[in-house]
């Protein structure tokens, strides 16, 4: 497909298998049955915060209109679908014309979320929403696991840039998409050049150790990195004695260094000894850059250090310990007939355990106290009362089939930080505690 249209560089590839097998044995049964074509309602939501989380983030929701743009059967995937008895022909025939032509509304991307949050809702025929269950939740749960792992991270950095590093530590693909959350939640850039490439995400990146092992001394390193890069480059420091190593680095570079960069040690200790070095030697703009395994605690812990900057790679491309969201998606309602004037009904899973849901299509809103500060997230069915009206969250995503709600990353970007000052101060406290905003049914 050309993907002009997308606003994207590179091709998207169709997303049609990106699907658990069950969707298409339901959607089989339900051809059968007559009942595929019954108007029906899906929303996305989580039960739960992960343990000890105040709030969640709307990340992924640009990819999701993506994927549903591209969710075509091509003639080799009906092939695929055939040869291994998936389904039947007449549903193999029902398949090669597939568009989706329903509506979807949800959380604008960047907006933060809670248990229970209807934070998207799909609706259309049963068979044409059923298909995108994996899809739609397969990236909204990584990506709003990264997001909100990278906005504790851009919180606990009081402003100081985070950069995202992470692309080693998890799947080619799947880093590319963390990327896009990671700038989402807060990080100021990435080192992964597919990202920069697909998003327009600033990418960073400078030497590893590798560069200072391959060369005779430590000196002939940083003259070549300097002679190619200029004195403005970020030097590593750590590969053998970091005094050393910084002395060395202001010689060559001068004191118009840009930074250097601490990737081992006791971080808060050595940062401190290179900051009083590096304005010893007059190189007193040279920024400390820190990386080694860094989480939002590490890099809290180092609010008191003379560091300019983060470089964040396993933690954060693993959602700080919660690598998924755990949003799942459920039919809410659905039409007692194929009509189109058929009467809706709602409809729930009953059951022991935690798994229960709630039915009916489900608008929410967020109302504010006279400071501006959220106070709960109200959740109902039905009509919008007339005082929550203005506060609603949820906005058109898809009408009809037809993408309405593509917006630029940086629009999320900026949504997410007003969505964040928003809310309560202990919101960014990284203590464990309860959601920030009570979920109330009304």
């Amino acid at each position: 497909m050309d993907t002009g249209d997308l606003g994207l560089p590179v091709p998207v590839p169709s997303t049609a298998l990106f699907t658990d097998q069950y969707e298409f044995t339901m959607l089989q049964a339900a051809l059968r049955g007559g009942t595929a074509d019954r108007r029906s309602v899906f929303e996305v939501f989580t039960r739960r915060l992960p343990e000890g989380r105040r709030y969640g983030v709307v990340a992924g929701t640009g990819r999701v209109l993506d994927a549903i743009e591209n969710f075509r059967f091509e003639e080799k995937v009906l092939r695929f679908l055939r040869s291994h008895g998936v389904v039947d022909d007449p549903t193999l025939d029902w398949l090669a014309d597939y568009r989706f032509r329903g509506d979807v509304y949800g959380y604008p991307e960047g907006e933060v979320y809670f248990p229970g949050s209807p934070i998207m809702r799909v609706e259309g025929t049963f068979a044409e929403c059923v298909l995108l269950e994996t899809v739609i939740l397969s990236i909204l749960n990584h990506d709003s696991a990264v997001a909100a792992a990278a906005s504790r991270m851009a919180v606990a950095a009081g402003g100081r840039p985070l950069v995202e590093m992470g692309a080693r530590r998890t799947h080619e693909l799947a880093a590319v998409a963390a990327s896009r959350a990671a700038y989402l939640g807060g990080f100021a850039s990435t080192s992964d050049l597919a990202a920069g490439f697909r998003y327009g995400i600033p990418t960073v990146g400078t030497s590893a150790h590798s560069f200072t092992l391959l060369h005779d001394t430590e000196r002939d390193a940083f003259t070549a990195q300097v002679k190619s890069l200029g004195s403005g480059t970020t030097l590593l420091v750590d590969t053998y004695d970091v005094a050393e190593a910084v002395r060395t680095a202001v010689e060559v570079a001068g004191p118009g260094l840009g930074a250097v960069r601490i990737d081992s040690g006791d971080l808060l200790l050595v940062a401190h000894r290179v900051r009083q070095q590096l304005d010893e030697l007059g190189a007193t703009d040279t920024r400390i850059v820190v990386t080694s395994d860094l989480d939002e605690y590490a890099i809290a812990s180092l609010a008191a250090a003379p560091v300019d900057s983060y470089g964040v790679g396993t933690r954060l491309v693993t959602g700080s310990g919660h690598p998924t969201s755990s949003m799942v998606y459920k039919l809410v309602a659905r039409a007692d007939g194929d009509g189109p004037d058929a009467p809706m009904r709602s409809v729930a899973k009953k059951s022991t355990g935690g798994k229960t849901s709630i039915g009916g299509a489900k608008w929410a809103a967020r109302p504010r106290d006279a400071a501006g500060v959220a106070e709960a997230e109200r959740i109902g069915t039905g009509p919008v009362p007339e005082e929550l009206a203005g506060v609603t969250l949820q906005v058109p995503l898809v009408r009809g089939g037809e993408t309405v709600g593509r917006e630029p990353l940086d629009a999320a970007r900026d949504r997410h930080r007003r969505a964040l000052a928003g809310l309560p101060m202990s919101a960014t406290q990284l203590s464990r505690g309860e959601p920030v905003l009570p979920t109330e049914y009304v």
